[in-house]
């Protein structure tokens, strides 16, 4: 199996993208993460999406056709259906996948999973390159507690989970499942719980991240309490196998919530979608206080036209200079965080964009 890259960045397999954007060249999003409401039927007690309201449209059929078709269109390579919603909430989340595929675009969806219709899973598995089940407790009253559900939905999404584990197996499909923890230092109980279930439930993966903050510490997250953990996290790595991967993301959980990088080079690469429709460089900038970076909303126009605009290039560039510093003017450790870590040592002549020796991980096009 290629190499699952979970703690890094894809950038080097898309040489050609990142050379033409140095030229100065207006190109497309590689990755593009989105939601397809803001609604969601959990109340995670660390939900970094209750951080960023803004004004919801109503995101149709048409409208998200349309989104998925221009992406195509104008070369985006990947949709996660990730973002500020649980996009299960959408009664057109089977359709857009299905649609994503066919219009030759990698998909995958992030989800707490407590809505997925078992009876579409055969239907849409064989489209999705990933399905990552948000989960972080290993154990159902805590799951409970920490996820702002009730005990019983911790069984209900086991059991989805062992469903899709099964159907891969029996029609060989190659959609990679995991489970995610979204780690605050006060669920170390959890981690050793967390990675048992993973096991139990067959997925490829268990992986334990990092919980971003906003840029007013909304969430009160203490970086240096990390550190404390680094013994237990050590431990749960231990639980892989070679049909199990557990994966501690340690760049992020050791960094002090802190960035060495004083531009922000990344959206242009990845970006993010409120799942109100709102286009805007990242999840960081969703809140209405931050409407200066709003480029559009796909409710409203096309991503095309979206993405040609005058607008979109004047908000990416100024991203980009010495009039935004990522590390006072937005939250901690954003989706972009390693692809901006990259573009800075790149621009900064410390690394060298070169030609990837290796044979190509996993999940390429979600960088």
């Amino acid at each position: 199996m290629a190499e699952l890259i979970l703690d890094g960045h894809k950038l080097n397999w898309h040489k050609d993208r990142v050379e033409a954007r140095l030229r100065g060249e207006r190109t497309a999003p590689i990755t593009i993460d989105c939601a397809l409401t803001r609604r969601c039927t959990y109340r995670c007690i660390y939900c970094y999406g209750q951080l960023q309201a803004n004004d919801e449209k109503r995101m149709t059929k048409d409208v998200i056709f349309r989104f998925l078709d221009d992406a195509a269109e104008i070369g985006v390579k990947a949709i996660s259906f990730v973002s500020d919603g649980e996009s299960t909430c959408s009664v057109y989340l089977y359709d857009a996948i299905l649609r994503g595929k066919a219009n030759g675009l990698d998909v995958a969806l992030g989800t707490n999973g407590y809505l997925l219709k078992e009876e579409r899973l055969e239907e849409i598995l064989p489209a999705l390159t990933y399905l990552r089940f948000n989960a972080s407790a290993g154990e159902p009253d805590r799951y409970a507690q920490i996820m702002g559900c009730k005990k019983g939905s911790f069984y209900k999404v086991c059991d989805i989970i062992k469903k899709c584990v099964k159907i891969k197996k029996e029609k060989e499909l190659s959609v990679t499942l995991g489970l995610q923890m979204v780690l605050m230092p006060e669920f170390k109980n959890q981690i050793i719980p967390f990675v048992k279930l993973g096991k139990h439930l067959g997925v490829d993966y268990a992986i334990i991240k990092h919980c971003s903050d906003d840029e007013k510490h909304s969430l009160r997250i203490n970086y240096t309490e990390y550190f404390k953990i680094v013994d237990i996290l050590k431990e749960a790595e231990k639980y892989s196998t070679n049909d199990y991967l557990v994966k501690v993301k340690w760049s992020k959980i050791l960094s002090k919530g802190k960035r060495k990088y004083a531009r922000c080079y990344g959206p242009p690469f990845i970006m993010q979608f409120s799942g109100s429709g709102l286009v805007a460089p990242c999840g960081m900038l969703f809140n209405r206080r931050f409407k200066k970076f709003h480029i559009g909303n796909i409710a409203d126009k096309s991503f095309k036209e979206i993405w040609k605009s005058r607008k979109y290039w004047e908000v990416m560039d100024f991203l980009s200079s010495d009039k935004f510093n990522p590390q006072t003017d937005c939250g901690s450790l954003c989706l972009q965080h390693k692809v901006n870590e990259f573009l800075w040592d790149l621009k900064q002549k410390k690394v060298f964009l070169e030609d990837a020796k290796t044979e190509p991980p996993m999940h390429i096009n979600f960088i």
